[in-house]
């Protein structure tokens, strides 16, 4: 008998978490069309002349999806670089609203995002690669909107990848925009290292204050792994991360990407699939070995750093250091008070 009963309970358990699984799922590919939010006029039309696609290309021999969001297709074009993981989908819930006056073209890297290609996962993907794909891609847009030039914005590992970019083909670019400029990033782990270590005994977290200490004299070498594990949620925690206010990595990144209703559910896996191990992100050895004060300070065209005060994500010291050592015809250094790693996201406005 109570063999009986306790097959019972756990059938309505096993029943009741497949329905759960069910109406998730439900919900999910509810929220899951993948198709571009149109720009609407006040009586609720398509915008004149707007633009919002959803775009698949052939770039250097890979099928590559990039987002063109603009309300008037003629405004100035800028091709914005991601860091690693595509950010894109932040717009949602953190508007950037430099759609109102530029072409944004939100491009997913090589095997990232609505780019992965399980079959090419584990493929390496060279700097050099990534700057020819961008390239290619400048001039797909360059003759699409009629341009003889477009903006260049970086943000994160992306500015590593666009000063390659510019410095292979400045004439196809304006201006470069570099949002929390990389610059020596290993000496800009050990700032990070530095502070989080002297955050974390204020308040008193003993188990993250014995891993910092340990880590704390690394020199030569990779950052060690136990730092890594805790390097983002720590950063986050402490809102010296993603952004100043974003402090758990699930339900300010996670989620919101989850709820993007402009990603299939293929593409939402895919965006945490690449993650790290696509785009730019490959390339990670060759950043954190390299120090752009003295490898890359003479630029042929205008540069501008936008950089939030709170950034160890990329140290904003470092890269006010490294902005006085940089020729170019006109620069420009723009601190954001409010912001961490990502004042296009944190203070939209002064953006």
């Amino acid at each position: 008998m109570l063999s009986t009963k306790k097959t019972k309970i756990l059938m309505i358990l096993a029943t009741g978490t497949i329905l759960i699984i069910i109406i998730l799922f439900a919900i999910l590919l509810f929220l899951s069309p993948g198709k571009p939010k149109p720009f609407l006029n006040a009586n609720n039309n398509l915008l004149e002349n707007s633009i919002s696609e959803k775009v698949f290309l052939e770039i250097n021999g890979s099928l590559q999806g990039l987002f063109i969001k603009g309300e008037n297709s003629n405004n100035p074009v800028i091709l914005y670089l991601h860091g690693g993981m595509p950010d894109y989908f932040l717009t949602e819930k953190y508007p950037t609203y430099l759609d109102k006056n530029f072409v944004m073209v939100w491009w997913e890297q090589r095997g990232c995002g609505i780019s992965f290609n399980s079959n090419q996962a584990d493929s390496n993907v060279t700097l050099e690669q990534l700057t020819d794909d961008a390239i290619t891609l400048t001039k797909y847009l360059m003759n699409r909107f009629n341009k003889d030039k477009i903006y260049l914005m970086g943000h994160s590992g992306g500015t590593f990848l666009a000063i390659h970019v510019v410095d292979k083909a400045p004439e196809l670019y304006h201006a470069y925009i570099g949002v929390a400029q990389i610059t020596d990033q290993r000496e800009s782990e050990k700032l990070a290292i530095q502070f989080m270590l002297s955050k974390s005994e204020e308040i008193n977290e003993k188990k993250t204050v014995e891993i910092l200490e340990r880590v704390s004299d690394f020199d030569k070498g990779d950052l060690p792994e136990e730092y890594i594990k805790i390097r983002d949620i720590v950063m986050h925690k402490l809102g010296i991360g993603t952004m100043r206010e974003m402090r758990n990595l699930v339900t300010d990144l996670v989620l919101p990407s989850l709820l993007f209703r402009e990603y299939t559910i293929p593409e939402k896996y895919n965006l945490w699939a690449g993650k790290s191990k696509s785009g730019i992100s490959q390339n990670w050895n060759r950043i954190f070995n390299t120090n752009l004060r003295e490898s890359k300070t003479v630029f042929k065209v205008p540069v501008y750093f936008f950089h939030g005060i709170y950034d160890y994500t990329c140290s904003y010291n470092l890269a006010k250091e490294y902005f006085k050592l940089i020729e170019a015809p006109v620069k420009g250094f723009y601190t954001f008070s409010e912001s961490a790693h990502s004042p296009l996201f944190e203070e939209p406005e002064k953006m």
